[in-house]
């Protein structure tokens, strides 16, 4: 019998290289479970050592014991948070119990013999956060384990879990939950809709620990140490504007991140995996499965996200040691899998074979999924667990109607998608024909269609949609995949490049609107407790004037002897869209002076997004010639809702009385001036329907929603929308907001608008 005992980080060390010894044995998988937990015994000097792993339906099977009846291997199952092992399982944390019986979680099995043993030390096995198994010791006396046995064995369970998911040892466990191979559907939400095949591509690819057991101890503590080190100044020197690379990081994010490198206990545990005998980069896989474990379980919010904070820590820390960037080439067929992603990052892969992104937070009114549905790309977001249930090269299909993932997918699940994507064709083949049919409804009235833009190729939908052209064109993206500031002749070429592929149609320009989640590279970071209604768009323009002045230079010469229409974005004061339309003016006459030609025409308008100016619409458009109503971002103010909020983004429908009373109040104070519609409610069959039920006639949206909007404007008669939506208006009885967007289904339905 064995006497218990501590194991020192020498023995950790003789025992990994046992295991490693064993890794390369040429035997079956049994005989191999059987020796480690052989050896493991022994090192510890423990009388029992264990190997549960989880079974595709979540049990707990016992695969291999030293000390426990051998008649209970693979007999032995324990339910899903069943037993010691289940709550191991359950909180991914090692428990160690001096008294095990006696616990309230401890369950008896009498076919294992476990009867005589009292001390208990169990630990997770964790591969990329998942849970592969528990890993058991258990002593004769009542016994506290010490922080060296619990350390040894943690490193142990790491070097085990890679152990067993090496192909040669997971194919022999096909009914063991060893890495994720199995069909899944995963459900989310649809942030631009779409039908593609493809292969899962990480973004912000995990380094993967390649060699586990280190050669030479000191190396691999130099080689952490020097990792760390390197990752502590990155932070300093993007805290201290030292270096172009912020991408989409505010400065809040870095400034935590910052603190969180220098957080001593996650630095210890990296140290001890590495003195127990672990590469550096195991030893940090190690770490960041843990994080990833307990983040899964977290139910605190703060906790969770703290926890997501070190995993990127962790990811980091294995760049600088394999030397690699964030960024990565995308090979054919490209689906982007991620957590979330910045408008700057999506922006990285515009020129890349990139089919769809998949996000596990995100949401629908984000910038990055304004630029996905600028770019054409389906976006899911929103999928509980998604990047710990994917691998690289995955073969996935996104369906954006159905706000489907299908995830290593069945011959039959293939066989529906091409079968779908032939319909889907066959439906767009069908729109795509009435591209050059005017936007005329049954009696007579003209509906503006136009598309929103903010890339170059965005210009070749202008042919392919039959747009009357860019209603909306978002000039801050240039500025956004920068590392300096864009000089007026870059600006130049770019505007004029947009104007030559307009088609000779209208191009509105809006001026830069940076801030909030749309960081440029070059832009120092500042802290705000609310960026969507903090320091951005025209405010930030016109208190940094030269910018602002700089752009403005850029359209004017690029729409020399052109058409020029040009709006700022997110006016809150008629006194700042007048500081805005007289520095426009004086560029003008500057230009003139340096004996440069006009546009041949020009038109100032501004976007009404803020409360304030819709409640003075009257008085700003007596100084515009055209205004915008931008419906993201004055929902949100409206109804004091973050639109980057799961939990509110959803709940406030602008189909409401409330909402759509405010969007009439504003089409009925416009008095004559051109209006139009450029939020993403524009491109919303049952919306745009009561838009026009209130008097709007013009919409800017993605060029993807071009074509079914136009097909319902070729079937209404507007004086009967008009009169359905105002008699509802005017109805008091209606008191419930979703009345409307029902009531109008069906409306639409009866008089065959839709089917």
């Amino acid at each position: 019998m064995a006497q218990s005992g501590s194991t020192t980080f020498g023995s950790s060390r003789r025992l990994l290289k046992s295991l490693r010894e064993l890794m390369v044995e040429e035997t079956d998988t049994q005989t191999r479970l059987d020796h480690m937990v052989t050896q493991i015994a022994n090192e510890m000097v423990a009388d029992v050592c264990s190997i549960y792993l989880r079974r595709n339906d979540g049990t707990m099977e016992l695969c291999a014991t030293e000390g426990l009846s051998r008649q209970a291997v693979h007999n032995t199952r324990m339910k899903q948070g069943e037993g010691l092992v289940g709550l191991v399982a359950e909180g991914a944390e090692p428990i160690s119990l001096s008294n095990a019986p006696s616990h309230k979680r401890f369950s008896y099995r009498p076919e294992t013999g476990e009867d005589p043993y009292q001390s208990f030390l169990g630990v997770p096995m964790l591969k990329g956060g998942r849970l592969i198994g528990v890993l058991v010791v258990q002593n004769r006396a009542s016994k506290t384990y010490p922080e060296d046995d619990v350390e040894t064995l943690q490193t142990i369970a790491t070097v085990f879990a890679e152990i067993v998911t090496t192909n040669d040892l997971s194919d022999s466990l096909d009914d063991f939950d060893i890495k994720p191979r199995q069909a899944l559907n995963l459900i989310g939400k649809t942030f631009s809709n779409g039908l593609v095949k493809g292969y899962a591509v990480l973004h912000a690819p995990e380094v993967a620990a390649t060699r586990l057991l280190a050669d030479n101890l000191e190396e691999e503590e130099a080689r952490i140490n020097n990792a760390l080190r390197e990752l502590r100044n990155g932070l300093e020197n993007l805290l201290t504007g030292q270096t172009t690379s912020l991408g989409a990081v505010p400065l809040e994010v870095l400034e935590m991140f910052s603190l969180l490198s220098r957080d001593r206990g996650w630095e210890h545990r990296l140290l001890e995996g590495v003195r127990a005998g672990l590469t550096a980069e195991a030893a940090v896989e190690q770490v960041r499965s843990e994080h990833r474990a307990r983040m899964a379980t977290a139910k605190d919010s703060y906790i969770r996200d703290r926890l997501h904070d070190l995993e990127e820590l962790d990811n980091r820390l294995l760049r600088h040691l394999a030397g690699t960037n964030i960024m990565q080439s995308l090979g054919q067929d490209a689906i982007l899998v991620a957590r979330d992603i910045g408008p700057a990052e999506l922006l990285e892969y515009a020129n890349s074979d990139l089919k769809a992104v998949l996000l596990e937070e995100g949401s629908n009114s984000s910038h990055s999924a304004i630029i996905a549905r600028a770019m054409g790309l389906p976006m899911i977001g929103q999928i509980n667990g998604l990047v710990s249930l994917v691998a690289n090269n995955d073969p996935i299909i996104v369906d954006g109607q159905a706000a489907s993932v299908y995830l290593r997918y069945d011959p039959m699940v293939a066989e529906a998608f091409e079968n779908r994507l032939e319909a889907d064709t066959i439906e767009k083949q069908r729109i795509g024909a009435l591209k050059d049919v005017p936007n005329i409804t049954l009696d007579g009235e003209k509906i503006g269609l136009y598309i929103n833009a903010g890339l170059t190729h965005d210009m070749d939908q202008l042919g392919k949609t039959g747009a009357d052209g860019v209603g909306l064109f978002r000039t801050e993206f240039q500025f956004m995949v920068a590392n300096s500031l864009p000089r007026v002749d870059a600006q130049t070429r770019f505007y004029k490049n947009i104007i030559d592929n307009s088609r000779d149609l209208p191009v509105t320009f809006r001026t830069l609107d940076l801030g909030g989640d749309k960081i440029a590279r070059f832009m120092k970071g500042f802290k705000e407790e609310n960026p969507a209604m903090g320091w951005r768009a025209l405010r930030l323009g016109l208190d940094r004037k030269a910018v602002l002045a700089y752009q403005l230079r850029a359209i004017l010469r690029a729409t020399e002897d052109k058409h020029l229409r040009i709006m700022f974005p997110l006016v809150s004061t008629v006194d700042e869209f007048l500081d805005a339309r007289k520095m426009l003016l004086d560029e003008m006459q500057w230009a003139k002076k340096q004996g440069r030609t006009p546009p041949s025409k020009f038109e100032i308008g501004a976007m009404i997004e803020a409360p304030s100016i819709a409640w003075d619409v009257a008085r700003i458009a007596k100084y515009c010639d055209f205004l915008s109503i931008g419906t993201n971002d004055l929902m949100q103010f409206f109804f004091a809702a973050d639109r980057g909020s799961n939990h509110v983004n959803d709940r406030y429908d602008i189909l409401s009385r409330s909402a759509l009373g405010f969007l009439k109040f504003i089409k009925d104070n416009a008095c004559d001036t051109t209006l139009s519609v450029c939020g993403e409610h524009a491109g919303r069959v049952i919306e745009v329907l009561a838009l026009i039920g209130i008097g709007y006639r013009n919409f800017s949206m993605a060029p993807t929603a071009i074509g079914a909007i136009k097909e319902l404007i070729l079937k209404i008669d507007t004086q009967k929308v008009r009169d359905f939506v105002c008699q509802y208006l005017a109805d008091e009885s209606k008191i419930d907001d979703f009345d409307l967007r029902n009531a109008l289904k069906e409306f639409a339905i009866e008089q065959s608008y839709i089917v």
